[in-house]
C-alpha cells in the first residue's frame, strides 16, 4: 500500500514538472522571464500589480523596469506552480521516509530530489536577480528536466506490478540505450545554450544558415560559460556570428541524436517484444526534429517553440523509460 501510494505521488509530480517545463518555456519565449524584476515576488507583491495604485507604487521602487502586466502574471504563474512542486516533493519525502517503507532506493531518490527541487529555487531565483544570465537559465532548464527524470524513474521503481515483469526482452539494448541517453543530454544541454542566448533564429533559413553552408561563426565567444554579472542578458547580448556558432552547434546535434536514436528506435521496432519501445522512441524523435525545423522555417512560434521544449522532455522520458525496462533486474 504505502508503494502504491509512493507510486502515484511520484507520478502526479513528475506531470507537475512536465508542465513547469512547458510553462517555463512559454514564459521565457514570451520574454517574460524578467516580468516580476525581484524574487519570489513580484514588485514586492504576493501576486502582481493589478490596480492602478499598485503598478504606480511598483513603477516609483522598480523604475529601471517598468511594469507589464501580460508579462507579469505568466512570471508569477510558473512559480506558483513550481511552488506546488516543491511541496509535492516535500510530500514524497515524508512518505518515503515512513517506517512503513522499507525501499532504501525510494528513500535515496526521494532525499535526492528533494536537494534538487531546494537547488532548481535557488536557480529560479538567480535567474531573475542575475538578469538571465545564459549559463543561470540553462542550468535551471537541465535541472528542471533533472526533476522530471528523477520523478519518472522514483515512479517506475515503485510501480505495483500486478504479474511478472522483466526486463530480458530490452536489455540487449541497454548499452546502446545509456549511449543514447548521453547524446540527448549533450543536445538538450545545447538546446538550453541556444534559447539562453537568443540563438534560435540566428540561422533563419533551413537546411542552409544564412543562405549559406557554413557563414561566419565564433566558437569562442559563442561558448564562453561564464560571463560578467551586473549585465542585463535579456535579448541576448552576443554578436551575429557567436550566435550562428551555437545554433549551427545545436544543428549538428540534432543530426548525431537523429542518428543514434533512430537506429535505436529502428533495432527496437525489429522485434516484437520491443515494439513498443522503438514506436514510442520513434514517434518523439519525428515530432522533436519536425517542430525544430518548423522554428526556423516559421520564425518561431511560440507554440511551436514551447512544444519543442515539451516534446524534449518527453523524449528524454522515454529513455529514462527505456533504461529502466533494459535492467534485466528490474521488476
Amino acid at each position: 500500500m504505502m508503494t502504491s501510494k509512493l507510486y502515484r505521488l511520484a507520478l502526479l509530480a513528475a506531470a507537475v514538472a512536465f508542465v513547469v517545463i512547458v510553462l517555463g518555456a512559454y514564459v521565457r519565449l514570451s520574454h517574460a522571464g524578467l516580468g516580476c524584476p525581484d524574487w519570489p515576488g513580484c514588485y514586492g507583491q504576493l501576486t502582481w500589480p493589478d490596480s492602478a495604485a499598485e503598478v504606480l507604487q511598483a513603477n516609483e521602487a522598480f523604475p529601471e523596469r517598468p511594469v507589464e502586466f501580460e508579462k507579469a502574471w505568466k512570471e508569477m504563474v510558473h512559480r506558483y506552480l513550481a511552488g506546488v512542486l516543491v511541496l509535492l516533493v516535500v510530500a514524497i519525502n515524508v512518505l518515503a521516509w515512513r517506517p512503513a517503507n522499507r525501499s532504501a532506493g525510494a528513500r535515496g531518490l526521494a532525499a535526492v530530489l528533494l536537494l534538487l527541487i531546494l537547488f532548481q529555487a535557488a536557480l529560479g531565483m538567480w535567474t531573475v536577480t542575475l538578469k538571465l544570465k545564459p549559463i543561470i537559465v540553462m542550468a535551471h532548464l537541465l535541472g528542471g528536466l533533472a526533476t522530471f527524470s528523477l520523478l519518472l524513474w522514483l515512479a517506475f521503481r515503485t510501480r505495483p506490478l500486478d504479474g511478472p515483469h522483466d526486463g530480458l526482452a530490452y536489455a540487449p539494448y541497454r548499452p546502446a540505450v545509456i549511449a543514447g541517453l548521453l547524446v540527448l543530454l549533450v543536445q538538450l544541454a545545447l538546446g538550453g545554450w541556444t534559447s539562453a542566448n537568443y540563438a534560435a533564429l540566428a540561422c533563419p533559413d533551413f537546411p542552409t544558415c544564412q543562405q549559406q553552408w557554413w557563414p561566419e561563426t565564433n566558437f569562442s565567444e559563442g561558448f564562453i560559460l561564464w560571463r560578467e554579472i551586473g549585465v542585463d542578458y535579456e535579448g541576448g547580448v552576443l554578436d551575429l556570428p557567436s550566435r550562428v556558432a551555437i545554433h549551427l552547434t545545436h544543428r549538428i546535434g540534432a543530426v548525431i541524436t537523429l542518428g543514434v536514436l533512430g537506429l535505436l528506435a529502428l533495432a527496437l521496432l525489429r522485434r516484437p517484444a520491443t515494439r513498443p519501445g522503438g514506436a514510442l522512441l520513434g514517434t518523439l524523435l519525428a515530432a522533436q526534429i519536425t517542430l525544430g525545423i518548423l522554428n526556423v522555417v516559421l520564425f518561431l512560434p511560440l507554440p511551436v517553440a514551447a512544444a519543442h521544449n515539451g516534446t524534449g522532455a518527453l523524449l528524454l522520458g522515454a529513455m529514462i523509460w527505456l533504461l529502466h525496462r533494459s535492467n534485466p533486474r528490474h521488476v
